[in-house]
């Protein structure tokens, strides 16, 4: 793995007089993942920009991208079908709108169904 340069990120500072100067690095802070009974989903069908293709959308999901991931992964794997998680959405090829949405109440998840 390689080793990433402090320096990089020292946005705005191009040099210190100060024999003592210690630049301070800020914390990159991601955000937590909320509980799931405090989330609120929105599901809904997507056709734009997809060849005509459909794809049932799933969007509102707080938390880090990891944890999207492992739902966007449990989703697929109880459709059957494949699908991507990233921007805090998660894309699962075809329509199931209605399983998406028992499985995600079934997780306590709050679902709310758009379209």
């Amino acid at each position: 793995m390689a080793k990433r340069n402090k320096w990089k990120g020292r946005e705005g500072v191009v040099y210190s007089t100060e024999d003592n100067f210690d630049y301070s690095y800020e914390d990159v802070h991601e955000e937590e993942t909320l509980p799931s009974h405090e989330q609120s989903l929105y599901v809904q069908l997507d056709k734009k920009a997809r060849g005509g293709k459909q794809v049932t959308l799933v969007t509102g999901f707080v938390g880090i991208e990891n944890d999207l991931k492992e739902l966007g992964k449990a989703l697929k794997s109880k459709c059957g079908v494949g699908g991507s998680a990233k921007d805090g959405e998660i894309l699962i090829q075809g329509d199931h709108r209605d399983k998406i949405v028992s499985i995600l109440d079934g997780m306590g998840y709050g679902v709310k169904r758009r379209g």
